[in-house]
């Protein structure tokens, strides 16, 4: 049963890293309870001050990253329609069948909105590239934190007397 939990564990960690990636997956989140499963293996030891504050990070780094488009757009000179069209397109790229509409939903749905707001290109452009930014700068934040927590997953398992294989 030990090993099933430290491999469920390891892939989930794993899911974690590419969820950073892929929209579907709160890759943070995943890493979390991977590190949540690891916790119920014997002689694991996980306080639970570990867990809840490592939860509180994954938690604030999934809310962040449906902030930091809007705040990229709005950094970028972007209006409120910027902003409202970075989140309407983060939305609807999520959901939408074309390849890479997470990307290139918060950047049409900026340029949409900077355009309707004021009808300049040149500045719904630049509003748009900001939301791209936010993007990247998001997916890179969930990325980093996803690792962080795996170097944690291998730490706790190494410290672990059990060979498991």
């Amino acid at each position: 049963m030990e090993l099933f939990l430290v491999l469920l564990a390891l892939l989930l960690m794993l899911l974690g890293i590419i969820g950073s990636f892929l929209p579907i997956l709160p890759g943070p989140l995943t890493s979390w309870l991977g590190l949540l499963v690891l916790h119920f293996t014997d002689g694991v030891e996980l306080s639970n001050t570990f867990l809840i504050s490592t939860l509180i990070v994954a938690v604030f780094i999934y809310v962040l990253d449906y902030i930091i488009p809007a705040i990229g757009t709005k950094r970028f000179g972007g209006s409120k329609a910027g902003m409202i069209g970075t989140t309407l397109g983060l939305i609807i790229g999520l959901f939408s069948p074309i390849p890479f509409g997470i990307i290139v939903g918060p950047f049409v749905g900026a340029l949409i909105g900077e355009m309707i707001h004021r009808n300049d290109m040149k500045k719904a452009l630049k509003a748009a590239f900001g939301s791209f930014l936010g993007f990247v700068a998001s997916t890179f934040l969930k990325f980093i934190v996803a690792v962080i927590f795996l170097g944690f997953f291998i730490v706790k398992l190494s410290e672990h007397n059990t060979n498991f294989f």
